[in-house]
Protein backbone atom coordinates (compact mmCIF):
# COMPACT_ATOMS: atom_id res chain seq x y z
CA UNK A 1 0.00 0.00 0.00
CA UNK A 2 1.62 3.29 -1.25
CA UNK A 3 1.78 5.77 1.87
CA UNK A 4 0.90 9.54 1.44
CA UNK A 5 3.09 12.48 2.27
CA UNK A 6 2.13 12.82 5.74
CA UNK A 7 2.29 9.04 6.49
CA UNK A 8 5.91 9.12 4.97
CA UNK A 9 6.97 12.09 7.25
CA UNK A 10 8.10 10.39 10.29
CA UNK A 11 9.63 13.38 11.93
CA UNK A 12 8.03 14.98 14.90
CA UNK A 13 5.63 17.34 13.23
CA UNK A 14 3.33 16.60 10.01
CA UNK A 15 4.33 20.29 9.28
CA UNK A 16 5.59 20.74 5.37
CA UNK A 17 8.85 22.66 6.16
CA UNK A 18 9.92 18.70 8.60
CA UNK A 19 9.03 17.14 5.26
CA UNK A 20 11.62 19.38 3.45
CA UNK A 21 14.35 19.35 6.20
CA UNK A 22 14.12 15.17 5.75
CA UNK A 23 15.14 15.71 2.13
CA UNK A 24 18.12 17.95 2.90
CA UNK A 25 18.93 15.73 5.45
CA UNK A 26 19.38 13.14 2.87
CA UNK A 27 21.38 15.21 1.21
CA UNK A 28 23.75 16.72 4.14
CA UNK A 29 24.42 12.82 5.01
CA UNK A 30 25.53 12.02 1.62
CA UNK A 31 28.16 14.94 1.61
CA UNK A 32 29.18 14.21 4.69
CA UNK A 33 27.80 17.30 6.12
CA UNK A 34 26.58 18.13 9.95
CA UNK A 35 22.61 17.21 9.67
CA UNK A 36 21.57 19.56 12.05
CA UNK A 37 22.15 22.33 10.09
CA UNK A 38 19.66 21.08 6.95
CA UNK A 39 16.80 22.91 8.39
CA UNK A 40 14.20 24.12 5.97
CA UNK A 41 12.11 27.01 6.45
CA UNK A 42 9.47 29.97 5.21
CA UNK A 43 11.67 32.08 3.13
CA UNK A 44 12.11 35.86 4.41
CA UNK A 45 12.18 37.17 1.04
CA UNK A 46 8.78 35.43 -0.81
CA UNK A 47 9.09 37.67 -3.62
CA UNK A 48 12.60 35.28 -3.84
CA UNK A 49 11.38 32.19 -3.01
CA UNK A 50 8.94 30.04 -1.15
CA UNK A 51 11.09 28.76 1.78
CA UNK A 52 15.23 29.08 2.31
CA UNK A 53 18.32 26.47 3.56
CA UNK A 54 20.88 28.60 5.70
CA UNK A 55 22.64 25.90 6.54
CA UNK A 56 25.95 26.53 4.35
CA UNK A 57 26.75 29.36 6.35
CA UNK A 58 28.04 27.63 9.98
CA UNK A 59 28.67 24.58 7.75
CA UNK A 60 31.52 26.80 6.09
CA UNK A 61 33.40 27.28 9.29
CA UNK A 62 33.15 23.71 10.10
CA UNK A 63 34.94 22.56 6.19
CA UNK A 64 36.65 25.59 5.75
CA UNK A 65 34.97 26.66 2.61
CA UNK A 66 33.23 29.76 0.65
CA UNK A 67 29.70 29.34 2.07
CA UNK A 68 28.49 29.30 -1.58
CA UNK A 69 30.65 26.76 -2.80
CA UNK A 70 28.90 24.52 -0.35
CA UNK A 71 25.28 25.39 -0.78
CA UNK A 72 26.26 24.68 -4.45
CA UNK A 73 26.65 21.48 -3.64
CA UNK A 74 23.88 20.85 -1.53
CA UNK A 75 21.85 22.23 -4.44
CA UNK A 76 23.61 20.01 -6.68
CA UNK A 77 22.74 17.23 -4.59
CA UNK A 78 18.84 17.80 -4.56
CA UNK A 79 18.14 19.71 -7.83
CA UNK A 80 17.36 16.15 -9.43
CA UNK A 81 13.81 15.62 -6.81
CA UNK A 82 10.66 16.64 -8.65
CA UNK A 83 8.86 18.50 -5.64
CA UNK A 84 11.03 21.27 -6.81
CA UNK A 85 10.65 23.77 -9.69
CA UNK A 86 12.79 25.38 -8.84
CA UNK A 87 16.17 25.51 -6.31
CA UNK A 88 19.34 27.98 -6.22
CA UNK A 89 22.24 29.19 -4.21
CA UNK A 90 23.09 32.51 -3.74
CA UNK A 91 25.48 34.77 -2.04
CA UNK A 92 26.49 34.95 0.62
CA UNK A 93 25.24 31.03 0.65
CA UNK A 94 21.52 31.06 0.65
CA UNK A 95 19.27 28.01 -0.97
CA UNK A 96 16.13 29.62 -2.11
CA UNK A 97 13.64 26.50 -2.74
CA UNK A 98 10.57 26.96 -4.75
CA UNK A 99 7.87 23.51 -5.19
CA UNK A 100 6.46 22.57 -7.98
CA UNK A 101 2.97 23.08 -8.36
CA UNK A 102 2.06 19.68 -8.92
CA UNK A 103 3.87 19.07 -5.11
CA UNK A 104 2.11 21.61 -3.66
CA UNK A 105 -1.51 20.40 -4.37
CA UNK A 106 -0.75 16.86 -3.78
CA UNK A 107 0.22 18.02 0.07
CA UNK A 108 -2.89 20.36 0.19
CA UNK A 109 -4.94 17.22 -0.99
CA UNK A 110 -3.93 15.13 1.50
CA UNK A 111 -4.40 17.91 4.10
CA UNK A 112 -8.18 18.38 3.35
CA UNK A 113 -8.60 14.45 3.27
CA UNK A 114 -6.94 14.40 6.49
CA UNK A 115 -9.31 14.80 9.68
CA UNK A 116 -6.97 16.61 11.58
CA UNK A 117 -5.71 18.76 8.62
CA UNK A 118 -2.09 17.80 8.67
CA UNK A 119 -1.77 18.78 12.70
CA UNK A 120 -0.14 15.64 14.79
CA UNK A 121 -1.08 14.92 18.16
CA UNK A 122 1.50 14.31 20.91
CA UNK A 123 3.37 11.02 21.41
CA UNK A 124 3.29 11.09 25.03
CA UNK A 125 -0.09 12.89 26.43
CA UNK A 126 0.35 14.38 29.30
CA UNK A 127 -2.06 15.14 32.31
CA UNK A 128 -2.88 19.37 32.33
CA UNK A 129 -4.61 21.27 34.84
CA UNK A 130 -5.65 24.61 33.64
CA UNK A 131 -6.36 26.71 36.05
CA UNK A 132 -7.87 30.19 34.57
CA UNK A 133 -10.88 31.16 36.02
CA UNK A 134 -10.05 33.14 39.70
CA UNK A 135 -13.50 35.25 40.34
CA UNK A 136 -14.45 35.66 43.80
CA UNK A 137 -17.90 34.76 44.91
CA UNK A 138 -20.35 37.20 45.37
CA UNK A 139 -18.54 39.75 42.78
CA UNK A 140 -19.68 39.78 39.00
CA UNK A 141 -17.48 39.07 36.32
CA UNK A 142 -16.35 42.40 35.32
CA UNK A 143 -14.37 43.61 31.85
CA UNK A 144 -11.10 43.02 33.85
CA UNK A 145 -12.34 39.34 34.22
CA UNK A 146 -12.22 38.75 30.19
CA UNK A 147 -8.63 38.09 29.38
CA UNK A 148 -8.53 34.75 32.10
CA UNK A 149 -11.26 32.76 30.76
CA UNK A 150 -10.75 33.80 27.12
CA UNK A 151 -6.91 32.77 27.02
CA UNK A 152 -7.26 29.39 29.14
CA UNK A 153 -10.56 28.68 26.82
CA UNK A 154 -8.16 28.58 23.48
CA UNK A 155 -5.19 26.67 25.30
CA UNK A 156 -7.72 23.95 26.83
CA UNK A 157 -8.96 23.65 23.74
CA UNK A 158 -5.35 23.65 21.82
CA UNK A 159 -4.03 21.01 24.30
CA UNK A 160 -7.04 18.71 23.60
CA UNK A 161 -6.50 18.52 20.32
CA UNK A 162 -2.96 18.03 20.29
CA UNK A 163 -3.97 14.34 22.89
CA UNK A 164 -3.51 16.08 26.38
CA UNK A 165 -5.64 15.08 29.32
CA UNK A 166 -6.79 18.00 30.39
CA UNK A 167 -8.84 18.96 33.62
CA UNK A 168 -9.60 23.05 33.96
CA UNK A 169 -10.61 24.09 37.42
CA UNK A 170 -12.47 27.53 37.88
CA UNK A 171 -10.46 27.49 41.12
CA UNK A 172 -13.22 30.05 43.20
CA UNK A 173 -12.43 33.17 45.49
CA UNK A 174 -14.58 31.93 48.06
CA UNK A 175 -12.65 31.23 51.58
CA UNK A 176 -10.56 34.76 52.92
CA UNK A 177 -11.78 38.10 54.87
CA UNK A 178 -14.22 39.06 52.02
CA UNK A 179 -16.64 36.19 53.41
CA UNK A 180 -16.59 37.62 56.86
CA UNK A 181 -17.00 41.25 55.49
CA UNK A 182 -20.21 39.36 53.87
CA UNK A 183 -21.89 37.56 57.18
CA UNK A 184 -20.98 40.65 59.48
CA UNK A 185 -22.81 43.43 56.48
CA UNK A 186 -25.68 40.67 56.45
CA UNK A 187 -26.10 40.69 60.22
CA UNK A 188 -26.26 44.52 59.93
CA UNK A 189 -28.96 44.19 57.43
CA UNK A 190 -31.20 41.45 59.04
CA UNK A 191 -29.91 40.98 62.31
CA UNK A 192 -32.74 38.52 63.15
CA UNK A 193 -31.89 36.31 60.63
CA UNK A 194 -31.43 31.91 62.12
CA UNK A 195 -27.82 32.32 60.71
CA UNK A 196 -26.67 34.50 63.87
CA UNK A 197 -28.46 33.10 66.78
CA UNK A 198 -26.24 30.88 68.84
CA UNK A 199 -29.05 29.07 70.32
CA UNK A 200 -30.69 28.16 67.12
CA UNK A 201 -30.15 24.40 66.76
CA UNK A 202 -33.07 23.78 63.53
CA UNK A 203 -32.34 23.93 60.38
CA UNK A 204 -31.77 26.83 57.97
CA UNK A 205 -33.53 28.12 55.24
CA UNK A 206 -32.84 26.36 51.81
CA UNK A 207 -33.64 29.64 50.41
CA UNK A 208 -30.94 32.24 50.19
CA UNK A 209 -31.71 35.26 51.84
CA UNK A 210 -29.63 37.58 49.47
CA UNK A 211 -29.66 37.05 45.57
CA UNK A 212 -26.01 37.10 43.39
CA UNK A 213 -27.36 41.19 42.26
CA UNK A 214 -27.76 41.97 46.33
CA UNK A 215 -24.47 40.44 46.95
CA UNK A 216 -22.83 42.62 44.40
CA UNK A 217 -23.97 45.35 46.22
CA UNK A 218 -23.42 44.51 49.66
CA UNK A 219 -19.73 43.30 49.32
CA UNK A 220 -18.88 47.32 48.55
CA UNK A 221 -20.40 48.84 50.70
CA UNK A 222 -19.20 45.85 53.39
CA UNK A 223 -15.65 46.41 52.07
CA UNK A 224 -15.75 50.62 51.97
CA UNK A 225 -17.00 50.26 55.62
CA UNK A 226 -13.85 47.52 56.64
CA UNK A 227 -11.46 50.14 55.19
CA UNK A 228 -12.40 53.48 56.57
CA UNK A 229 -13.09 51.80 60.49
CA UNK A 230 -10.66 49.00 61.75
CA UNK A 231 -12.91 47.84 64.49
CA UNK A 232 -15.25 46.38 61.23
CA UNK A 233 -12.24 44.94 59.72
CA UNK A 234 -11.56 43.41 63.26
CA UNK A 235 -15.60 41.84 63.52
CA UNK A 236 -14.85 40.66 59.65
CA UNK A 237 -11.61 39.03 60.54
CA UNK A 238 -13.34 36.94 63.95
CA UNK A 239 -16.54 36.31 61.67
CA UNK A 240 -14.30 34.97 58.72
CA UNK A 241 -12.48 32.90 61.79
CA UNK A 242 -15.67 31.75 62.68
CA UNK A 243 -16.65 30.28 59.75
CA UNK A 244 -13.02 28.52 58.87
CA UNK A 245 -13.69 27.09 62.51
CA UNK A 246 -16.71 25.59 61.25
CA UNK A 247 -19.35 27.79 62.80
CA UNK A 248 -22.74 26.05 61.82
CA UNK A 249 -24.70 29.22 61.27
CA UNK A 250 -21.92 31.12 59.21
CA UNK A 251 -21.20 27.79 57.03
CA UNK A 252 -25.39 27.68 56.00
CA UNK A 253 -25.00 31.29 55.16
CA UNK A 254 -21.72 30.80 53.15
CA UNK A 255 -22.86 27.80 51.53
CA UNK A 256 -25.62 30.20 50.05
CA UNK A 257 -23.29 32.54 48.83
CA UNK A 258 -21.48 30.05 47.15
CA UNK A 259 -24.95 28.45 44.94
CA UNK A 260 -26.09 31.60 44.23
CA UNK A 261 -22.93 33.31 43.22
CA UNK A 262 -22.05 29.97 41.29
CA UNK A 263 -25.52 30.03 39.52
CA UNK A 264 -24.56 33.17 38.01
CA UNK A 265 -21.11 32.95 37.05
CA UNK A 266 -21.52 29.87 35.15
CA UNK A 267 -24.18 31.42 33.02
CA UNK A 268 -21.59 34.38 32.58
CA UNK A 269 -18.81 31.88 32.08
CA UNK A 270 -21.68 29.81 29.47
CA UNK A 271 -22.20 33.43 27.43
CA UNK A 272 -18.78 33.39 26.80
CA UNK A 273 -18.41 29.79 25.22
CA UNK A 274 -16.34 29.01 28.39
CA UNK A 275 -16.65 25.52 30.44
CA UNK A 276 -14.87 24.54 33.66
CA UNK A 277 -14.46 20.81 34.59
CA UNK A 278 -14.11 21.20 38.14
CA UNK A 279 -15.81 24.41 39.96
CA UNK A 280 -13.37 24.14 43.18
CA UNK A 281 -12.79 26.83 45.75
CA UNK A 282 -10.13 27.75 48.00
CA UNK A 283 -12.32 26.13 51.04
CA UNK A 284 -12.06 22.53 49.14
CA UNK A 285 -8.29 22.54 50.33
CA UNK A 286 -8.94 23.81 54.20
CA UNK A 287 -8.32 20.22 55.79
CA UNK A 288 -4.75 19.88 54.00
CA UNK A 289 -3.60 23.02 55.04
CA UNK A 290 -2.89 22.34 58.62
CA UNK A 291 -0.86 19.11 58.17
CA UNK A 292 0.61 20.26 55.10
CA UNK A 293 2.26 23.07 57.56
CA UNK A 294 3.46 21.11 60.09
CA UNK A 295 4.87 18.55 57.49
CA UNK A 296 7.09 21.65 56.44
CA UNK A 297 7.87 22.49 59.71
CA UNK A 298 9.08 18.83 60.46
CA UNK A 299 10.89 18.73 57.54
CA UNK A 300 12.33 22.41 57.89
CA UNK A 301 11.13 23.53 54.45
CA UNK A 302 9.42 26.21 56.62
CA UNK A 303 10.38 27.89 59.45
CA UNK A 304 8.37 30.09 62.45
CA UNK A 305 9.44 34.20 62.34
CA UNK A 306 8.13 36.94 64.50
CA UNK A 307 5.23 34.65 64.81
CA UNK A 308 4.70 33.96 61.12
CA UNK A 309 5.43 30.59 59.60
CA UNK A 310 7.28 31.54 56.06
CA UNK A 311 8.70 28.96 53.47
CA UNK A 312 12.37 30.73 52.30
CA UNK A 313 12.55 30.28 48.43
CA UNK A 314 15.33 32.54 47.36
CA UNK A 315 18.29 30.68 45.88
CA UNK A 316 21.42 32.10 47.07
CA UNK A 317 22.68 35.51 48.30
CA UNK A 318 21.71 37.52 44.70
CA UNK A 319 18.19 36.09 44.82
CA UNK A 320 16.31 38.71 46.26
CA UNK A 321 12.73 36.66 46.35
CA UNK A 322 10.75 37.38 49.60
CA UNK A 323 9.89 33.78 51.77
CA UNK A 324 6.20 32.75 51.04
CA UNK A 325 4.25 33.57 53.94
CA UNK A 326 2.18 30.11 54.79
CA UNK A 327 0.35 31.57 58.39
CA UNK A 328 0.50 35.12 59.28
CA UNK A 329 1.44 36.30 63.30
CA UNK A 330 -2.23 36.49 63.75
CA UNK A 331 -3.08 32.69 62.58
CA UNK A 332 -4.52 33.67 59.42
CA UNK A 333 -3.44 32.07 56.80
CA UNK A 334 -2.58 33.42 52.79
CA UNK A 335 -3.71 32.96 49.18
CA UNK A 336 -0.14 31.63 48.48
CA UNK A 337 -1.07 28.92 51.46
CA UNK A 338 -4.06 28.02 49.56
CA UNK A 339 -2.47 27.29 46.33
CA UNK A 340 0.26 25.48 47.81
CA UNK A 341 -2.62 23.47 49.27
CA UNK A 342 -4.40 23.07 45.83
CA UNK A 343 -1.33 22.00 44.10
CA UNK A 344 -0.69 19.24 46.64
CA UNK A 345 -4.22 18.42 45.93
CA UNK A 346 -4.45 18.72 42.19
CA UNK A 347 -0.86 16.20 42.31
CA UNK A 348 -2.24 13.91 44.77
CA UNK A 349 -5.73 13.12 43.46
CA UNK A 350 -5.83 13.97 40.07
CA UNK A 351 -2.00 12.97 38.91
CA UNK A 352 -1.56 16.51 37.39
CA UNK A 353 2.19 16.62 35.31
CA UNK A 354 1.82 19.90 33.88
CA UNK A 355 -0.14 23.10 35.60
CA UNK A 356 -1.06 25.51 33.84
CA UNK A 357 -2.04 29.03 35.42
CA UNK A 358 -3.95 31.86 33.35
CA UNK A 359 -3.85 35.08 35.79
CA UNK A 360 -2.49 38.85 35.43
CA UNK A 361 1.00 39.44 35.11
CA UNK A 362 0.94 41.54 38.57
CA UNK A 363 1.03 38.05 40.18
CA UNK A 364 4.22 37.22 38.75
CA UNK A 365 6.08 37.24 42.00
CA UNK A 366 2.96 35.82 43.83
CA UNK A 367 3.17 32.48 41.07
CA UNK A 368 7.63 32.38 41.55
CA UNK A 369 7.25 32.26 45.48
CA UNK A 370 4.38 29.44 44.92
CA UNK A 371 5.93 27.26 42.39
CA UNK A 372 9.65 27.43 44.40
CA UNK A 373 8.22 26.35 47.50
CA UNK A 374 5.75 23.51 46.20
CA UNK A 375 9.27 22.23 44.90
CA UNK A 376 11.30 22.70 47.60
CA UNK A 377 8.39 21.62 50.00
CA UNK A 378 8.67 18.17 47.77
CA UNK A 379 4.55 19.13 46.44
CA UNK A 380 5.18 19.35 43.06
CA UNK A 381 9.05 17.32 42.21
CA UNK A 382 8.50 16.42 38.87
CA UNK A 383 5.53 18.61 37.89
CA UNK A 384 6.06 21.65 35.30
CA UNK A 385 4.23 24.75 36.84
CA UNK A 386 3.62 27.99 34.41
CA UNK A 387 2.06 30.81 34.86
CA UNK A 388 0.73 32.64 32.12
CA UNK A 389 0.97 36.42 33.10
CA UNK A 390 -1.43 38.96 30.69
CA UNK A 391 -1.51 42.17 30.39
CA UNK A 392 -4.15 44.62 31.28
CA UNK A 393 -7.42 45.61 28.82
CA UNK A 394 -6.89 49.20 28.60
CA UNK A 395 -9.20 52.20 27.35
CA UNK A 396 -8.80 54.40 24.30
CA UNK A 397 -6.84 56.83 27.38
CA UNK A 398 -4.34 53.68 27.86
CA UNK A 399 -5.84 53.34 31.86
CA UNK A 400 -7.57 50.44 32.44
CA UNK A 401 -11.29 50.16 30.76
CA UNK A 402 -14.22 52.28 32.45
CA UNK A 403 -17.33 52.87 31.85
CA UNK A 404 -18.65 56.66 31.30
CA UNK A 405 -19.63 57.25 34.16
CA UNK A 406 -16.17 56.01 35.30
CA UNK A 407 -16.79 52.48 37.37
CA UNK A 408 -16.15 49.11 36.37
CA UNK A 409 -17.75 47.97 33.59
CA UNK A 410 -19.60 44.62 34.10
CA UNK A 411 -18.63 41.78 31.53
CA UNK A 412 -21.88 41.55 30.69
CA UNK A 413 -22.00 45.20 29.38
CA UNK A 414 -19.28 45.02 27.16
CA UNK A 415 -21.12 42.00 25.64
CA UNK A 416 -24.49 43.95 25.01
CA UNK A 417 -22.37 46.86 23.33
CA UNK A 418 -20.79 44.38 21.17
CA UNK A 419 -23.90 42.88 20.33
CA UNK A 420 -25.44 46.61 19.84
CA UNK A 421 -22.73 47.00 16.96
CA UNK A 422 -23.32 44.26 15.45
CA UNK A 423 -27.10 44.52 15.00
CA UNK A 424 -26.29 47.70 13.64
CA UNK A 425 -25.18 46.29 10.20
CA UNK A 426 -27.49 45.03 7.48
CA UNK A 427 -27.50 41.54 8.11
CA UNK A 428 -28.63 40.06 4.70
CA UNK A 429 -30.42 36.89 4.17
CA UNK A 430 -31.20 35.81 7.87
CA UNK A 431 -34.17 34.68 9.15
CA UNK A 432 -35.74 36.48 11.86
CA UNK A 433 -35.61 32.92 13.80
CA UNK A 434 -31.74 32.70 13.51
CA UNK A 435 -30.72 36.75 13.65
CA UNK A 436 -30.45 36.90 16.99
CA UNK A 437 -28.18 34.24 16.78
CA UNK A 438 -25.99 35.90 13.95
CA UNK A 439 -26.11 39.07 16.53
CA UNK A 440 -24.13 37.43 18.91
CA UNK A 441 -21.79 34.93 17.19
CA UNK A 442 -20.74 38.54 15.68
CA UNK A 443 -20.35 40.24 18.93
CA UNK A 444 -18.33 37.56 20.69
CA UNK A 445 -15.82 36.50 17.71
CA UNK A 446 -15.40 40.69 18.27
CA UNK A 447 -14.69 40.34 21.96
CA UNK A 448 -13.03 37.01 21.64
CA UNK A 449 -10.64 37.80 18.14
CA UNK A 450 -9.58 41.60 19.76
CA UNK A 451 -8.36 40.03 23.28
CA UNK A 452 -7.06 37.14 21.33
CA UNK A 453 -5.27 38.61 18.65
CA UNK A 454 -2.65 40.21 21.20
CA UNK A 455 0.81 38.98 22.60
CA UNK A 456 -0.79 37.95 26.04
CA UNK A 457 1.77 39.47 27.88
CA UNK A 458 0.91 43.07 26.74
CA UNK A 459 -1.28 45.16 27.52
CA UNK A 460 -3.62 46.42 24.91
CA UNK A 461 -6.62 49.43 24.16
CA UNK A 462 -9.64 48.22 23.94
CA UNK A 463 -11.46 49.80 20.77
CA UNK A 464 -14.60 48.17 20.30
CA UNK A 465 -15.63 50.93 17.27
CA UNK A 466 -12.20 49.45 16.11
CA UNK A 467 -12.45 45.55 16.57
CA UNK A 468 -16.35 45.98 15.51
CA UNK A 469 -15.18 46.89 11.84
CA UNK A 470 -16.09 44.00 9.12
CA UNK A 471 -12.03 45.19 7.61
CA UNK A 472 -8.77 44.05 8.73
CA UNK A 473 -7.63 41.89 11.29
CA UNK A 474 -10.87 41.85 13.55
CA UNK A 475 -13.29 38.75 14.02
CA UNK A 476 -15.82 40.03 12.32
CA UNK A 477 -14.05 40.37 9.13
CA UNK A 478 -13.21 36.53 9.86
CA UNK A 479 -16.86 35.30 10.31
CA UNK A 480 -17.38 37.55 6.85
CA UNK A 481 -14.78 35.79 4.80
CA UNK A 482 -15.64 32.06 6.17
CA UNK A 483 -19.49 33.01 5.30
CA UNK A 484 -18.39 34.07 2.03
CA UNK A 485 -17.26 30.62 1.29
CA UNK A 486 -20.01 28.85 2.73
CA UNK A 487 -22.40 31.11 0.60
CA UNK A 488 -19.86 30.10 -2.72
CA UNK A 489 -19.85 25.93 -1.82
CA UNK A 490 -23.99 26.08 -0.69
CA UNK A 491 -24.58 27.81 -4.58
CA UNK A 492 -22.42 25.39 -5.89
CA UNK A 493 -23.97 22.84 -3.94
CA UNK A 494 -20.47 21.56 -3.01
CA UNK A 495 -20.65 21.76 0.61
CA UNK A 496 -19.02 18.45 1.17
CA UNK A 497 -15.18 17.87 -0.31
CA UNK A 498 -15.84 16.08 -3.43
CA UNK A 499 -12.76 16.89 -5.28
CA UNK A 500 -9.19 17.34 -5.23
CA UNK A 501 -7.12 20.39 -5.39
CA UNK A 502 -5.29 21.33 -8.83
CA UNK A 503 -1.52 22.44 -9.34
CA UNK A 504 -2.05 26.40 -9.13
CA UNK A 505 -3.25 27.82 -12.33
CA UNK A 506 -2.10 31.66 -11.04
CA UNK A 507 0.02 33.36 -8.44
CA UNK A 508 -3.29 34.15 -5.91
CA UNK A 509 -3.79 30.48 -6.17
CA UNK A 510 -0.51 29.14 -5.41
CA UNK A 511 -0.31 31.31 -2.46
CA UNK A 512 -3.45 30.29 -0.79
CA UNK A 513 -2.15 26.82 -1.29
CA UNK A 514 1.17 27.73 0.11
CA UNK A 515 -0.57 30.00 3.29
CA UNK A 516 -2.66 26.79 4.20
CA UNK A 517 0.42 24.29 4.44
CA UNK A 518 0.91 26.34 7.47
CA UNK A 519 -1.90 25.38 10.26
CA UNK A 520 0.46 22.72 11.61
CA UNK A 521 3.01 25.22 12.54
CA UNK A 522 0.42 27.73 14.38
CA UNK A 523 -0.69 25.13 15.85
CA UNK A 524 2.25 24.05 17.05
CA UNK A 525 3.53 27.17 18.30
CA UNK A 526 0.53 28.08 20.52
CA UNK A 527 0.76 24.51 21.98
CA UNK A 528 3.96 25.23 22.64
CA UNK A 529 4.39 28.69 23.71
CA UNK A 530 1.20 28.80 25.25
CA UNK A 531 0.32 32.03 22.55
CA UNK A 532 -3.35 31.89 21.25
CA UNK A 533 -2.59 35.22 18.95
CA UNK A 534 -0.36 32.35 16.99
CA UNK A 535 -3.61 30.99 15.70
CA UNK A 536 -5.06 34.28 14.88
CA UNK A 537 -2.29 35.76 13.02
CA UNK A 538 -3.20 32.40 11.22
CA UNK A 539 -7.32 32.84 10.31
CA UNK A 540 -6.02 36.00 9.29
CA UNK A 541 -3.37 35.19 6.97
CA UNK A 542 -5.61 32.47 5.72
CA UNK A 543 -8.94 35.06 5.20
CA UNK A 544 -6.54 37.55 3.24
CA UNK A 545 -5.17 34.99 1.21
CA UNK A 546 -8.72 33.84 0.19
CA UNK A 547 -10.12 37.05 -0.34
CA UNK A 548 -7.27 37.86 -2.75
CA UNK A 549 -7.74 34.88 -4.59
CA UNK A 550 -11.21 35.21 -4.99
CA UNK A 551 -10.89 38.11 -6.29
CA UNK A 552 -8.47 36.76 -9.33
CA UNK A 553 -9.67 33.24 -9.72
CA UNK A 554 -13.27 32.71 -10.86
CA UNK A 555 -15.46 29.82 -9.05
CA UNK A 556 -19.24 29.83 -9.57
CA UNK A 557 -18.31 31.51 -13.19
CA UNK A 558 -15.55 29.40 -14.06
CA UNK A 559 -16.33 27.45 -17.57
CA UNK A 560 -13.73 25.02 -17.19
CA UNK A 561 -14.95 22.36 -14.73
CA UNK A 562 -11.85 20.46 -14.23
CA UNK A 563 -10.33 23.52 -13.14
CA UNK A 564 -14.17 24.61 -11.08
CA UNK A 565 -13.36 21.64 -9.41
CA UNK A 566 -9.88 22.23 -8.13
CA UNK A 567 -11.18 25.54 -7.23
CA UNK A 568 -14.10 24.28 -5.19
CA UNK A 569 -11.78 22.18 -3.36
CA UNK A 570 -9.51 24.73 -2.43
CA UNK A 571 -12.24 26.91 -1.40
CA UNK A 572 -13.53 23.77 0.81
CA UNK A 573 -10.06 23.48 2.74
CA UNK A 574 -10.08 26.97 3.14
CA UNK A 575 -13.27 27.11 4.93
CA UNK A 576 -12.12 23.56 6.74
CA UNK A 577 -9.33 25.39 8.26
CA UNK A 578 -10.91 28.78 9.29
CA UNK A 579 -13.95 26.97 11.11
CA UNK A 580 -11.28 24.45 12.92
CA UNK A 581 -8.83 27.46 14.06
CA UNK A 582 -11.78 29.79 14.63
CA UNK A 583 -12.97 27.43 16.53
CA UNK A 584 -10.01 26.62 18.98
CA UNK A 585 -10.11 30.80 19.76
CA UNK A 586 -13.52 29.32 21.43
CA UNK A 587 -15.70 31.57 17.91
CA UNK A 588 -18.32 29.91 15.88
CA UNK A 589 -19.32 31.02 12.68
CA UNK A 590 -22.71 31.63 11.70
CA UNK A 591 -24.63 30.04 8.66
CA UNK A 592 -25.26 33.73 7.02
CA UNK A 593 -24.50 37.91 7.37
Amino acid sequence: MTKTILQQNNTSTHTLESYLSAVFTEAFTELGFDTSYAKVQLSARPELSQFQCNGAMPLAKIQKRAPLQIAQDIVEQVKGNLIFTEISAIAPGFINITLSDTFLARWTTEILNDQRLGCPKVHTPTKVMMDFGGPNVAKPLHIGHIRSPLIGDCLQRVYRFCGDEVLSDVHLGDWGTQMGMLIEEIKKMYPDLPYFDESFTGSYPKESPVTVDELSEIYPRASARCKADESELEKARLATAKLQQGHRGYLALWQHFIDVSIKALKQDYADLGVYFDLWKGESDVQHLIEPMVKDALEKHYAEKSQGAIIVPVAKGESDKTPPLILVKSDGAVMYGTTDLATILERVRDYKAQKIIYVVDKRQSLHFKQVFAAAKKMGIAPNVEMVHIGFGTLNGKDGKPFKTRAGGVMRLSTLIDEARSRASLRELHDIPENARQDTIDKIAFATVKFADLSNVYTSDYIFDLDKFSQYEGKTGPYLLYSAVRIKSILRKLGQVEATSKILPASNDSERKLQLVLTQLPNAVAKTYDKCEPHHLCEYAYQVAATFNKFYAESPIAGEQNITLQNGRIALSQLTLKQLEFVLGLLGIEIPERM
